[in-house]
């Protein structure tokens, strides 16, 4: 470990919930869930009421209604939460030398050389109360040697917390916690760890690395190395977030709208598939052309934090309508998304039915196992450009 680190994570409590409560402060103290209320429903997110009777993410919401039946169930804002993850994101921006938007509700700062101007720990109490203050959304903060063990102080502080791990705390800090807790670890793992005996970190840590390698091959080192307060993955400036994207030149010149409308379409599932796979969601869209004398358009727009197809083909449409206004023969159509943060798309905040999301994640699938090609829309079969 280095011990010139100063990592802190910042993480929204219960953030879509806070998001909600904080416009409709009636909500504050009960138990709120977030998710779809259909047969097929699934809870995107619940408040820490909600969860004392057993409730969580990604449960069927026909099982949470039944563990908490008194719970006050929200379809959920997608756009809204979006909206005030970017606010939070502008308010570290201001404050802090360097830092990663890890997903919609969490950050990593790097304070790493600034402790001799500032006191971390007094400086990442100043920047929550201004978030809290100003914003009026709760959040927790863990400071730590590295960005394993600050996330980790972050969900031991959670709700309404702050903690610091300091470099000679740090193995007594983590000795007691189940395995469960080390960021990264599956369910897969954390059965087949438990299986042999192995639950809490501080027996992790015993294992010889070599038995690590030959149960759970290369991750299991890097999971020993956690066990051990040992993270040297830098904070990624969030500047430095990359974008995916991809453009199309012509064989011929051509004014066809449709044609053009279900290339798009076709590009757009395409990058929308790579962005899943990279377990991404994208809150940028942007959509070239470029016409028939060498003249480029471009159009962009904001939009709620997402990886479905659906919601990025309709957005890529509208901005292709938008930035083709001369009636000129193009040469060369491109679409990007950028301002990625890691998360899974979160069912029923789009209005979207889970059977439509069902159909994405057995397309993806289908895909994964016989390639990106294996299937496509009908409508950009025959394209031949």
């Amino acid at each position: 470990m280095d011990s010139e680190k100063h990592i802190i994570h910042m993480d929204q409590d219960a953030f879509f919930v806070s998001v909600e409560v904080r416009k409709n402060p009636s909500l504050i103290g009960k138990p709120v869930i977030i998710g779809g209320t259909s047969e097929r429903g699934v809870v995107a997110s619940c408040s820490y009421e909600a969860r004392k009777y057993g409730v969580h993410s990604a449960m069927p919401s026909k099982m949470a209604k039944q563990l908490c039946p008194h719970a006050i169930f929200i379809k959920g804002n997608m756009d809204a939460y979006s909206n005030a993850s970017h606010e939070i994101t502008d308010i570290i921006r201001e404050k802090v030398p360097l830092f990663e938007k890890a997903s919609i509700d969490e950050h990593y700062i790097d304070m790493t050389g600034m402790d001799r101007f500032y006191g971390c720990m007094q400086y990442a109490h100043e920047l929550r109360e201004k978030i809290i203050k100003e914003l009026h959304l709760p959040i927790s903060f863990g400071l730590s040697v590295n960005k394993t063990v600050a996330k980790m102080a972050t969900n031991e502080c959670k709700p309404d917390g702050e903690s610091n791990v300091k470099m000679p705390e740090v193995q007594s800090f983590l000795n007691p916690l189940s395995i469960r807790k080390i960021p990264g670890l599956g369910e897969k793992t954390f059965i087949k760890l438990s299986d042999m005996g192995i639950k809490k970190i501080h027996t992790l840590t015993q294992i010889h690395p070599e038995q690590m390698q030959k149960l759970l091959g290369k991750p299991g080192l890097s999971l020993l190395e956690k066990s051990k307060g040992i993270d040297n993955s830098p904070v990624v400036p969030y500047v430095e977030q990359k974008s995916i994207g991809t453009q199309c030149t012509f064989k011929a010149d051509t004014i066809d709208v449709d044609l053009l409308n279900n290339l798009l379409t076709s590009m757009v599932i395409d990058i929308g598939y790579q962005l899943r796979e990279k377990q991404k969601l994208t809150a940028c869209i942007t959509v070239t052309i470029r016409y028939s004398n060498f003249e480029d358009a471009t159009k962009q727009a904001t939009i709620p934090y997402t990886s479905l197809d659906s919601v990025l083909i309709e957005k890529a449409k509208e901005l292709f309508k938008q930035v083709y206004q001369k009636r000129m023969l193009l040469r060369l159509i491109g679409v990007r998304f950028s301002n990625l943060v890691a998360g899974f798309e979160q069912i029923d905040l789009y209005g979207q039915s889970t059977e439509q999301y069902g159909l994405v994640q057995a397309l993806d699938k289908i895909k994964r196992r016989f390639g990106q090609n294996a299937v496509t829309r009908a409508s950009i079969l025959d394209l031949d450009i």
